[in-house]
């Protein structure tokens, strides 16, 4: 009779505290929040179940959806610029701090991933004065070389200030990428470097055709987790432009109008029922974007791994 497997125990032991502070802090206040938006306040001020109600306001009320799609396109805008941004810069600063030959790698990849453990707080202070045009140092460097005509009050203007935030996020999150796609490189084994510099493929040649293919899955999971993050930022535009997160909600993204909408801010009172809606859809846009790379794009760059 053939003895039967022990069970480890070991496992749920060591795996409990972490799922119990993750469900207490996570799960229960997601299923909280998912099951408030289904209710509302009657004219009694009782609350009572709506369903779907909320929903139907946010997206088809001109009072809340004028809004929520400013919000998600301006979310959505933000998310782009981490793209097409900060990504590639990241695989190219990796590609480049990758190279055996380069002196002072460690010390340059500390200093570029100072930033990521910067508070938000810091970082839009900071950027904030740097760019001010009263009191400023942008346009004192910029005159250094000869480029102060070329200076505007960037976050101070409904066309820019978006961007500009975009770009401050990028100066300190291009770091993690950085440092994602520089641990694949370095998983690369060194058969495969071989065999290319046998063949005659190197320099830049190389990182193309060979080294770039076997790091598209760990491309894939830095673009979803940039996703991800930007489409939950709000610290960033509300230490930089406040709740209002003007001018005139030229950088309002999906955080900072759930914040207004839940909490209340100046003359807006706060309504936790919209607030949760809008909490819910962004939970929504989120699940629906990573369950895209998961069964869309994850499937295929499997191929590429060892």
């Amino acid at each position: 009779m053939a003895s039967r497997k022990p069970v480890r125990w070991h496992i749920a032991v060591f795996l409990a505290p972490a799922v119990l502070v993750y469900t207490s802090l996570m799960i229960i206040p997601l299923f909280g929040t998912l099951a408030q938006s289904l209710f509302n306040k009657d004219a009694a001020g009782e609350r009572v179940f709506v369903g779907l109600a909320n929903f139907a306001r946010l997206f088809g009320d001109a009072l809340w959806s004028d809004a929520f799609w400013n919000a998600l396109a301006n979310n959505t805008w933000f998310f782009v610029i981490h793209m097409l941004v900060q990504n590639p810069i990241g695989i190219a600063l990796a590609a480049i701090l990758s190279t055996p030959r380069l002196r002072m790698a460690a010390f340059y990849r500390t200093a570029i991933f100072i930033p990521t453990i910067l508070s938000f707080v810091i970082v839009g202070f900071v950027w904030k004065l740097i760019l001010s045009p009263i009191w400023g140092i942008a346009p004192g460097l910029l005159d250094l070389v000869g480029l102060k005509s070329l200076f505007q009050p960037w976050l101070g203007k409904e066309e820019t200030a978006l961007t500009t935030l975009a770009l401050v996020s990028v100066w300190q999150f291009v770091g993690i990428p950085m440092m994602l796609i520089y641990a694949a490189l370095l998983s690369i084994p060194d058969e495969v470097i071989e065999a290319a510099e046998m063949d005659g493929i190197t320099g830049w040649s190389q990182f193309w055709k060979i080294k770039l293919p076997l790091i598209l899955p760990s491309i894939g999971i830095i673009s979803i987790l940039t996703f991800v993050g930007n489409f939950n930022a709000f610290d960033l535009i509300y230490v930089a432009q406040g709740a209002l997160a003007g001018p005139n909600f030229s950088t309002d993204i999906l955080g900072t109008f759930l914040y207004r909408t839940f909490f209340g801010f100046q003359l807006q009172l706060g309504d936790p029922y919209m607030g949760s809606a809008i909490a819910g859809s962004m939970f929504g846009i989120i699940l629906i974007g990573v369950c895209l790379y998961l069964f869309g794009i994850q499937t295929r760059l499997r191929r590429y791994q060892f």
